[in-house]
């Protein structure tokens, strides 16, 4: 009874939290002369994303009474957002040829504040109907010597477009500038405009993406480029290795050869064949490769489903929509972590059990945690919005503990009861065979460095389009491309790995598992050496705290990639190193 009452506690909790994405607050219909809230958001400089401040940080006016607050799902408090009623009299259909907001006293500390945002062209956002609005906070006077060059904007209009009982489209733009003196007030104005369009509920959102950017011709030409490379890498990889693993078997197969044959191919048998008494020896650390093995494979799987939620249900079109779908579909599939991770541990004669489904459970979400935190103490230093409130941290450590942790748990115990069961096909000696020295470039750090080239190469262009959508105030909505892309990555990475353990093991070799799992994550690291390139060449971020953001996150970002596509390459690997071993006599 009492876990009944837990699980419907925590069912409601998370339809309460993923409300946002799922559903609107309101039904967004109005009638004539019905109340409109225009909700401010955020104010921060043009150049640094995240760098973001509440609207009312800035001295303008603040409402005579206290406003409303919209706080949205977890997803949209983790991205910074905080709607606030800016208590401005709009009503629907009914235009404002000139009203005043108020009246603002100019003191020093107030030019000053506004002159620094100036400077620093910040911008601000404000909302209607679930619809955003950008625009500047000033402007510098053409003469650079003019004493009052700082000038900002007092009159904002307003234009909104409806469908009968419904807001399709919002923009917002400024005009009579003034000059910022102390001492002097200014008065803060507005005005309404309303126009009837035939654009429909459902596209009132395509005027905010940026179709000629996202579907341009490169971005065509990079898809099928990566797709030609998959076709030549799976038939290079079938043809070299299963010709090559043919003649071996065809070789090693021959029992009515004359003895002259016979002892000129025992000498010379060499390569991947004479470690089959070693390859499958348990691996070094087998706690931490299985839990990394084990996230790797939830982290392909939450890429996945989130990948096609976007598609179906345009999680785009909500804020936060995207982070709150990962968290709760990230919950939901650390059951896949336990169990790929209760599996490989158990086969592989691990024993302490305790600390492989711990570790399991909490390596990803630790590493995220511990990466936010430091970013958090950042943001709280300078008073910004990217700050998470204690509230939501706890929401989501909640999240963690009630439904990510036992899930995990429960997913190590039956893999470890329905998968655990050694069934190497060739038996491991007591004695380790000696690795002989090969050439520099059959090394396990060359091997690995290598190994992330291709794949690297195979996702380079959607890099670029994911770092521009996420630190440029574009839209991603090219889902469609983004599954294209993580199915090529796979298969590429797979291949990738599998020439780089088939070349280990021709060097004599059996150390072939970490090499594996790093060849495949090393994919990140070239990934994370791009970012660098990007923040530098590509933006015009500048600051501490914009700069720890930017690698923060894209830190954050490359770990899940490392242990994602170091788990599709060691598992790759793992079918392939059995199958090869699965028709040889292994006496």
């Amino acid at each position: 009874m009492w876990l009944t009452v837990r699980s419907f506690a925590l069912f409601s909790l998370l339809l309460i939290i993923a409300s946002p994405a799922l559903a609107s607050e309101y039904d967004h219909r109005y009638a004539d002369d019905g109340k409109v809230t225009l909700w401010v958001n955020k104010v921060g400089p043009h150049n640094n994303p995240q760098e973001t401040y509440n609207y009312y940080s800035l001295p303008f006016c603040h409402p005579d009474r206290n406003p409303a607050h919209k706080w949205g799902g977890l997803g949209e408090v983790l991205g910074g957002n905080e709607l606030i009623d800016s208590l401005i009299d709009i009503k629907f259909k009914r235009n404002v040829d000139k009203a005043t907001i108020c009246e603002l006293d100019l003191d020093e500390a107030k030019v000053k504040q506004f002159k620094d945002a100036i400077e620093n062209s910040y911008w601000f956002e404000f909302f209607m109907d679930d619809l955003p609005m950008w625009d500047i906070v000033g402007e510098l006077h053409p003469d650079r010597n003019s004493d009052n060059k700082h000038l900002l904007y007092t009159h904002k209009i307003i234009n909104v477009q409806y469908n009968k009982d419904q807001i399709i489209h919002v923009n917002l733009t400024q005009d009579n500038e003034k000059p910022l003196e102390a001492g002097k007030a200014l008065g803060l104005t507005y005005s309404v405009k309303w126009t009837s369009t035939n654009v429909t509920f459902a596209r009132r959102f395509d005027v905010y993406l940026d179709y000629p950017f996202f579907e341009h011709q490169i971005h065509w030409f990079s898809i099928f480029n990566s797709f030609m490379m998959v076709i030549f890498l799976t038939g290079l990889v079938s043809m070299i290795l299963m010709r090559t693993l043919r003649n071996d078997y065809a070789k090693y197969a021959r029992e009515d050869d004359d003895l002259e044959t016979l002892e000129r191919d025992v000498s010379e048998e060499s390569g991947w064949k004479l470690v089959h008494g070693d390859v499958f020896r348990p691996p070094y650390i087998l706690v931490l490769l299985s839990a990394v093995v084990g996230t790797g494979a939830q982290l392909a799987l939450l890429v996945l489903l989130v990948i096609l939620f976007a598609i179906v249900g345009m999680l785009y079109i909500g804020r936060g929509a995207i982070v709150t779908t990962f968290i709760v579909c990230y919950a939901f599939t650390s059951f896949i972590s336990g169990y790929v991770s209760g599996g490989m541990y158990s086969r592989n004669g691990g024993k302490n059990w305790i600390k492989s489904m711990i570790l399991t459970a909490s390596l990803f979400p630790f590493l995220c945690f511990g990466i936010g935190f430091i970013l958090n103490t950042i943001a709280i230093f300078y008073g910004s919005l990217a700050a998470i409130p204690f509230g939501t941290m706890v929401v989501v450590l909640v999240i963690w503990a009630f439904i990510s942790f036992p899930l995990a748990l429960l997913g190590t115990v039956v893999g470890r009861n329905w998968s655990g069961a050694p069934n190497n096909p060739c038996r491991v000696k007591t004695i380790p065979r000696p690795i002989p020295e090969k050439k520099w470039y059959l090394t396990p750090s060359v091997v690995s460095m290598m190994g992330g080239l291709l794949p690297f190469g195979s996702i380079f262009i959607e890099m670029y389009f994911v770092f521009t959508s996420f630190w440029n105030y574009k839209v991603y909505y090219v889902y469609g491309f983004m599954l294209l892309v993580f199915l090529i990555l796979v298969i590429v990475t797979v291949c990738v790995t599998i020439v780089g353990t088939y070349f280990l093991l021709n060097a004599e070799n059996y150390h072939w598992q970490w090499t594996s799992f790093f060849s495949a994550a090393s994919t990140a690291a070239y990934v994370y050496l791009y970012s660098i390139y990007y923040y530098y060449v590509k933006t015009k971020m500048s600051g501490f705290f914009q700069t720890s953001f930017y690698f923060g996150y894209t830190l954050m970002f490359c770990l899940g990639l490392g242990i994602l596509c170091g788990a599709v390459g060691y598992l790759g690997s793992n079918l392939f190193v059995r199958r090869i071993y699965r028709n040889i006599k292994c006496d």
